[in-house]
């Protein structure tokens, strides 16, 4: 936008500050993009695709659940070891 696009007019001024408007010219013809007048489409999932997405996450879930579990283990071994000494 070109500083000619803009016009400034000029409302209150005070010790404080000022008040202005900007007044913008109207958009022009070249200025306006060209978007898609839909969304693309989305892909229809068989049933099979479905059903391997739900069995890797279940296989993600039981992988970070194993984990979680692993790492509370380790701190109770931890926590003995500092309890004996």
């Amino acid at each position: 936008m070109a500083s000619s696009d803009i016009q400034v007019k000029e409302l209150e001024k005070r010790a404080s500050g000022q008040a202005f408007e900007l007044i913008l010219s109207p958009r022009s013809k070249e200025s306006v993009p060209e978007f898609p007048l839909s969304p693309p489409k989305k892909k229809d999932l068989s049933l099979e695709e479905i059903q391997k997405k739900l069995e890797a996450a279940e296989e993600r879930r039981k992988s970070h659940e194993a984990e979680v579990l692993k790492q509370l283990a380790e701190k109770r071994e931890h926590e003995k070891e500092v309890l004996q000494k």
